[in-house]
């Protein structure tokens, strides 16, 4: 397994009354991410708790020399999630994003549904490894085949896939391989909507201590404002 050094911390922000985001860390699955419970629905939390455990346990289950499928594992707590919205908000349901990341074979496994986002950094380069699943992104790949769409501004970062749907969303995954040195952070939306992407390659690249990355992305967060639950985990990759 890869030697690494990870930390997470969560915050529930200036604003909200509860904390709807949940954490996957896992040391000794290595298993890393962030799931946060979706706006406007009820439930966000218990739909957040329900995707962490279910992916928890999966990946527990296989083994640490397995060879992961983190989108059957992620349509799994799908239909977690909308089993217990059923029970609990029968009406509208339940929901959350999830993005998550698993080391196997000095290769990192990505799986990511929603808005929240993964980033890698490496020789002091920063990229954004996750697409936020929103109306507006629709709209822009519908466009890009020549269809004619319209939306609404207030909609624009409406999610159109999310964890706890009844019909599954697609789930992107990736595999990528992994170098001694590399870096990676996931971030829910209530820190990346308030730090650019320039100031998380500054922060990730500046302190090689994990915790000292998770907590200046969340502070910066919070002296923005905090609107929102901060939530952030930081893997560093020291040797494979």
């Amino acid at each position: 397994m890869s030697i690494l050094r990870a930390a997470w911390l969560s915050n529930i922000g200036n604003v909200r009354k509860e904390n709807e985001d949940r954490i996957l860390f896992n040391d000794k699955a290595q298993l890393f991410g962030v799931a946060d419970g979706v706006g406007g629905l009820p439930g966000g939390a218990e739909a957040a708790q329900k995707a962490v455990d279910v992916v928890t346990e999966a990946v527990l289950a296989a083994g640490p020399d397995a060879e992961l499928d983190l989108r059957a594992i992620a349509t799994a707590a799908n239909e977690s999630v909308a089993i217990l919205g059923q029970r609990i908000s029968p009406g509208s349901g339940i929901g959350c994003t999830l993005t998550m990341g698993c080391i196997r074979h000095a290769r990192m496994k990505l799986a990511h549904v929603g808005d929240s986002r993964a980033f890698s950094w490496r020789n002091g380069e920063i990229a954004c490894l996750t697409e936020d699943h929103t109306v507006e992104n629709e709209a822009r790949r519908r466009r890009a085949r020549g269809e004619v769409v319209y939306y609404s501004e207030a909609q624009r970062g409406a999610l159109t896939r999310c964890i706890g749907q009844m019909v599954p969303p697609e789930v992107d995954v990736a595999d990528l391989p992994l170098l001694a040195g590399d870096r990676y952070v996931f971030c829910t939306d209530g820190v990346t909507r308030l730090v650019f992407e320039r100031e998380m390659r500054d922060i990730v690249g500046r302190s090689g201590d994990p915790e000292v990355i998770v907590r200046s992305l969340v502070e910066l967060a919070l002296q923005r404002g905090g609107p929102d639950n901060a939530t952030v985990a930081a893997v560093i990759i020291d040797t494979l």
